[in-house]
């Protein structure tokens, strides 16, 4: 259940604490979630209106959730601050002693580029101390989410229509670009940590300047990289999103090596066009081909488990992710010397090669180079097994 979902429900995206009446009544919305199947609570401490919780109010929700409940949490920081993130992070699941779950650890911006690894170590003393505590990645050296993430926190105080307001309002434009340029550390600034050439727009509504780099849609534009990324919201309604080059394949890997680290793509829905970042299609495939394959970054039994049966085991789902007399028929069949991802930022939709056959409860979904258009898909639930007996893997398969 997200964070965001529940404090927009109750107080909408303001920048302030809430009062214990609502603090209350987003803790009944969590409780009614998790009773209908949720696995836990979620946030994204780097975006409105996550970004203007405390600690208090993360914890008080935490609270409610049961003891095999996880606590996944997008960091308040992944540069300069990541390792506040992650301290932050551990307060939140040791005050109420809940599972933790840092979404797709990262060192973003050259200047916090070898930080995931005092990182690590925060986490690991919290894991002597008790705290189940796991992290996710993926295998690429680009980040992506929406491009408003660029503009500072204040910019998004009161929602959608209020941050529309400020980006035709000359006195919060200036003050924005300058809190950009200035990159003082106090919030995630995207430019700041990377530069303009580093910002690739990744989708856009009307679908104009995709693939591009704020920079070159400046030059294009004759325009400053700041005028072009606010030209881009307005045009859009700020629906637009991005990728951004912000890390490094040394921290990629050290993040990867971690024995409690899962493999995650992280991936936006697909089907609405523009250049979405390529690991929705290829995470799996790029840490079989080039971190197995080729860097040996990880052996393959190894990889495979990161994939499947721990990623089950930390969000405690039955019969899922082994496979075994009993267990849900999930497999897929792959060459491991051919397996290999093709999409791209610029062709992110590119199938990968290799996968000869993937079933889904049993049912084939995928085979010889396509999709049979069988769907054997069903919802998921804590500690629930497959239903019926189809879905299950033959004795002795």
């Amino acid at each position: 259940m997200g964070h965001h979902t529940l404090r927009a429900a109750v107080m909408g995206i303001d920048d302030r604490a809430p009062y214990p009446a609502e603090t209350a009544e987003m803790s009944a919305h969590l409780r009614a979630a998790i009773s209908a199947g949720a696995f836990g609570l979620s946030s994204g401490l780097i975006y409105a209106p996550g970004v203007f919780a405390t600690v208090d109010e993360l914890a008080a929700l935490a609270a409610g959730l049961p003891v095999d409940g996880v606590y996944a949490t997008h960091l308040r920081g992944e540069g300069p601050r990541l390792l506040d993130g992650v301290a932050e992070a551990i307060t939140v699941a040791e005050r109420v002693g809940c599972r933790l779950q840092v979404s797709h650890l990262k060192a973003a911006g050259k200047d916090a580029w070898g930080s995931v690894v005092p990182a690590m170590e925060l986490m690991d003393l919290a894991w002597k101390r008790g705290v189940d505590v796991h992290h996710d990645v993926y295998p690429y050296e680009a980040n992506s989410t929406m491009l408003m993430s660029c503009l500072p926190p204040w910019f998004q105080d009161g929602g959608h229509e209020a941050t529309v307001r400020r980006l035709r309002d000359p006195s919060a434009l200036a003050r924005a670009e300058d809190e950009l340029a200035r990159d003082d550390g106090t919030w995630e600034n995207w430019v700041g940590g990377s530069g303009w050439p580093n910002v690739m727009i990744a989708s856009t509504a009307n679908h104009e300047f995709e693939g591009l780099t704020l920079d070159r849609v400046a030059e294009l534009r004759g325009t400053t990289p700041f005028q072009a990324l606010v030209d881009v919201l307005v045009s859009n309604g700020l629906r637009a999103t991005m990728s951004v080059f912000a890390m490094c394949e040394e921290d990629v890997e050290a993040v990867l090596r971690h024995p409690r680290a899962l493999v995650g793509s992280d991936g936006l829905p697909p089907g609405q066009g523009g250049k979405p970042h390529p690991r929705l299609y290829g995470t799996f495939t790029r840490v079989l081909a080039r971190h197995v394959r080729e860097k040996q970054t990880l052996s393959l039994p190894e990889a495979i488990a990161k994939m499947t049966s721990r990623t089950a085991k930390v969000f405690g789902i039955e019969e899922r992710g082994v496979v075994r007399p009993g267990a849900a028929a999930d497999v897929v069949l792959f060459d491991p010397d051919r397996v290999q991802d093709k999409a791209t930022f610029l062709e992110p939709t590119r199938v990968s090669e290799g996968i000869e056959m993937v079933l889904v409860g049993g049912v084939v979904g995928w085979e010889r180079g396509e999709a049979t258009g069988v769907r054997g898909g069903r919802r998921l639930r804590p500690g629930a097994e497959p239903a019926g007996t189809g879905g299950r893997t033959p004795t002795g398969g």
